[in-house]
């Protein structure tokens, strides 16, 4: 997805919530702001990837900081409440007549974890506020049925990850993933290195992945979403002889979008006027959209 005019008061406003969250240093933050916005003013483009525009401001803020993962309380508190959730979520698959789509639309819930934008999350603390009435809301646009049918036929299935707290959820979805095809090589995808709110290999770790999936791989460096320019050689040959790519949240949607990895379901809360109108999606709905 190329970069909207709407994406800059976006990405600006994100900075300046990392910013306040990581010092308290009025200069830091002043120069900050200075850098992020001087930067933005030089590369912004709108022919150019809006993630891959958001990968260079942030880089840019991390390095004025001194800190090289803001978000870190913030990820940890998510995964915290996340984890608090999970018997309900459980016993929501469980007792539904399809345990698939259940654990989709969980998943997809725990995409509100986002902060610093329009649209997140306040706190991780909000979730639990919001599950129920997101949950009875339902799935805004469903493409399962079609994702399904894809997953009978898939041999290998890559499942690109997004925000900590949601990835708690995403467990859930790939065992019932491998529960509806226990014939499918299921590899997870977590960033390289740690960016915004996202998950890494710590998290994966931690929360015994590697129980639900056959390998787990990283996106191998600092980037909003994928740097397709530097991904390891292992997640370019995954890439490459995928049945179907599993994407979580609205930046593997600005990448994915630019390429032509087919077939790609995303599953995420639409929470933009740019990425709803370019996915041709209502705002504000938990999606699942499968392009092939």
């Amino acid at each position: 997805m190329k970069i909207h005019s709407e994406c800059i008061p976006c990405l600006i406003r994100r900075v300046m919530f990392e910013a306040e969250y990581s010092t308290k240093d009025k200069q830091v933050k002043k120069k900050v702001v200075q850098n992020a916005c001087r930067l933005l003013g030089e590369i912004y483009d709108p022919d150019e990837c809006s993630a891959a525009i958001a990968t260079k401001v942030h880089k840019l803020v991390y390095e004025t900081l001194g800190d090289d993962d803001p978000y870190s309380n913030l990820k940890s508190q998510s995964n915290k409440i996340a984890l608090s959730l999970v018997p309900r979520v459980e016993k929501l698959v469980r007792e539904s007549s399809d345990q698939l789509r259940t654990s989709i639309l969980c998943s997809i819930i725990g995409n509100m974890m986002d902060f610093g934008i329009r649209g997140g999350s306040d706190s991780p603390d909000t979730l639990k506020d919001i599950f129920n009435e997101l949950f009875e809301e339902g799935l805004g646009y469903n493409d399962t049925e079609k994702v399904k049918n894809t997953l009978k036929k898939s041999k290998q299935v890559v499942l690109f990850t997004d925000n900590c707290g949601e990835i708690v959820f995403d467990k859930i979805l790939c065992r019932e993933i491998k529960k509806y095809n226990s014939d499918v090589f299921l590899t997870l995808v977590v960033k390289g290195e740690p960016v915004l709110s996202d998950a890494t290999m710590d998290e994966a770790v931690e929360l015994g992945f590697d129980e639900v999936v056959d390998e787990i791989l990283t996106t191998g460096c600092f980037a909003v979403g994928v740097d397709f320019k530097k991904i390891p050689g292992a997640l370019e040959k995954t890439l490459e002889k995928a049945d179907l790519i599993v994407c979580k949240g609205m930046a593997n949607y600005e990448v994915f979008s630019e390429t032509e990895y087919r077939p790609v379901v995303y599953l995420l809360r639409t929470k933009c006027h740019p990425i709803a109108s370019s996915m041709g999606v209502p705002l504000g709905v938990n999606a699942v959209k499968l392009f092939r």
